[in-house]
């Protein structure tokens, strides 16, 4: 009888699998934090000197360091920053006074705002550029597409972001070298965003265009895109009902890791630009040693690549669950 009973439930595989995942994420972005906060104790001065200014007299340099508790060990600043994020508390800065999270708000509109715009054309111009490829294997269009991707590439950002700006801005006047004087309401002037979404766009475009050529074609040649074809299904639903779907896997994931350096990333063209986003509160925070505010863009980053490399391994478990996603 005992062994008619149903025994203890087990633990499902996927449960098991993000479950390993989420905890390998949170290690990294702990590993992330503590490389951060060891590289800036590891710079020349400290916000207390940035803040000396023109006066860097020892003894207005060690009140400032008493005032903001830099004197203390760093073991024990880092500990009670720790201690803090346990109730989404990213301390103060040093250099205003003001709390973290605020300091981050200020510039998470405008790079949010290039990121969104940048990731609603990704996707469809880099999945049309790679069907289109894809459908003419071999012809013109996909040696021109092909060809004009792998040169894109090629360009480093801020030097394709130098070239649009001397053409579009400086040779021809059609649109703004920079976001000066435009505040951070970007979205009311979209001349002002064009160029640098344009920088932002170029290179993701060529690579997840490569990509879903490669995937469209490994699957148009496939067993069971030749069966379908015998059995009278239209191209067009092979292509895109059957073909696609197997392309967007490794898509996903390549789209995934296209936010995560939107995001963390984009720190060159808003620098080339001068958009008021992370990028320069980042660089404005490392020149004043202000530690809690670069602290706290790394646990940004950080969760922001755990969340989006998690659910682009769940996209691709969903589409392609034979191929298997490592943890």
């Amino acid at each position: 009888m005992t062994d008619l009973l149903p025994g203890p439930a087990k633990p499902s595989p996927w449960r098991s699998w993000a479950a390993r995942r989420l905890l390998l994420g949170l290690a990294q972005t702990a590993a992330v934090v503590l490389l951060v906060f060891a590289l800036t104790e590891a710079l020349p001065g400290d916000a207390a000197v940035a803040l000396a200014g023109d006066d860097p007299d020892p003894a207005r340099i060690a009140a400032i360091r008493a005032a903001l508790h830099l004197d203390r060990p760093a073991h024990e600043r880092l500990a009670d920053w720790a201690a803090g994020l346990l109730h989404a508390d990213l301390g103060v800065s040093l250099a205003s006074g003001r709390p973290v999270t605020s300091a981050l708000a200020d510039g998470f509109g405008p790079t949010l705002l290039l990121a969104a715009l940048t990731v609603i054309l990704l996707v469809p111009l880099g999945v049309g550029l790679g069907v289109l490829g894809a459908r003419r294997e071999g012809g013109p269009v996909d040696r021109a597409v092909s060809s004009l991707t792998l040169a894109v590439y090629a360009v480093p950002e801020f030097a394709f972001g130098v070239l649009l700006v001397t053409v579009f801005a400086l040779r021809l006047g059609w649109l703004p070298p920079t976001a000066v004087g435009y505040g951070t309401d970007l979205l009311a002037h979209p001349a002002v965003l064009v160029l640098p979404v344009l920088v932002l766009l170029a290179r993701p475009v060529c690579s997840l265009s490569r990509l879903v050529r490669a995937g469209m074609i490994d699957a148009l040649a496939a067993p069971y895109a030749a069966q379908a074809r015998r059995y009278g299904i239209s191209g067009t639903r092979v292509r895109y009902a059957h073909a696609l779907p197997n392309a967007v896997a490794p898509a996903a994931q390549q789209l995934a890791r296209t936010v995560d350096w939107l995001l963390s990333g984009v720190i060159v063209v808003e620098a080339l630009f001068v958009v008021p986003g992370l990028g320069t509160v980042l660089m404005d925070a490392v020149a004043a040693r202000d530690v809690p505010v670069v602290q706290g863009l790394a646990v940004v980053f950080g969760l922001v690549a755990v969340v989006l490399n998690l659910a682009a391994d769940l996209v691709a478990r969903r589409f392609a669950p034979r191929a298997g996603v490592a943890a």
